[in-house]
């Protein structure tokens, strides 16, 4: 499911490990990997020269760093918008996994300082794997998927398969945010899950993959929640789907509601202390 990975690395930030973690799942170990770094436009050739010269170095450093694959790598140094350039490429190649670095800002600062990781988020239809500067990156053994039976939830759930079959001991935790406040909170069964009608069809499809299921139901305000849980949990990655809901010919403009609104997706990639692997399915 994952064969294409675009990484965008710009020499700061926990990107670069991250993707050295996830080579290390065997369901993963030979995706091929894009590296791209982006120089903005300089004022003088004399300074685009220098970027430029920074840039292959960052790029230089990042598959040193990685051991990656020469016949499986290919680097890219890019001219422009970082924002525009790296939705460009994730086209471009038909990546199947974008990873980026984020500073985690918060919706109105993330508009006003114009963050690449908000605008690729925000117009990519393309699953995301968001790592902020300051959360500890470790090797995936388990993964939290918020689930609630939505198509977005259940590309999420493969995805998480796709990663943990193959992994030794590893664990995934199914957590469901009950959104209406009724109900139990807590650890449930495996058994009690079984009938339940929002996580039964997620436990039979773990289980038809071997891979090893937890499931913790909870209520209140589903993002903070999820963030809470996955803290609880002490989980190497959480899964949340993000449907896209603009219609293509939409994709320029700005999406008021999600950049400063309620967007569930928005705040736990801002408020999780893990890295965010976002799924996206269009609707």
């Amino acid at each position: 499911m994952i064969e294409k990975i675009l990484l965008a690395v710009s020499g700061l930030g926990h990107a670069e490990e991250m993707l050295k973690n996830l080579k290390e799942i065997p369901s993963i170990a030979q995706a091929k990997v894009t590296v791209l770094h982006v120089v903005p436009s300089q004022a003088t050739s004399a300074g685009m020269t220098t970027k430029l010269e920074e840039g292959n170095k960052i790029i230089a450093n990042a598959v040193e760093y990685l051991g990656l694959d020469p016949s499986r790598t290919i680097t890219m140094l890019r001219q422009g918008e970082p924002k525009d350039v790296v939705c460009q490429v994730a086209d471009e190649i038909d990546a199947d996994l974008i990873i980026m670095g984020s500073r985690g800002l918060k919706r109105l600062q993330a508009i006003l300082s114009n963050s690449v990781s908000q605008y690729v988020f925000q117009l990519s239809s393309r699953p995301m794997l968001l790592v902020k500067d300051d959360i500890y990156v470790k090797k995936i053994n388990r993964i939290m998927v918020a689930y609630d039976g939505s198509d977005a939830a259940k590309q999420c759930l493969q995805l998480a398969l796709f990663l943990l079959r193959d992994i030794k001991g590893s664990q995934l935790v199914l957590a469901y945010v009950n959104k209406d406040l009724s109900g139990k909170q807590g650890e449930v069964t495996l058994a009690a899950a079984e009938k339940d009608p929002v996580l039964a069809g997620a436990i039979a499809e773990a289980k038809k993959q071997g891979v090893q299921t937890r499931c913790i139901t909870s209520m209140g305000k589903p993002g903070e929640e999820i963030c809470r849980l996955a803290e609880d949990m002490s989980v190497d990655l959480l899964m949340l789907g993000s449907p896209d809901r603009r219609p293509s010919v939409a994709k320029s403009f700005v999406d008021i509601d999600r950049l400063i609104g309620s967007s569930l997706s928005d705040y736990v990639r801002v408020n999780a202390t893990c890295p965010v692997l976002l799924a996206r399915t269009v609707g």
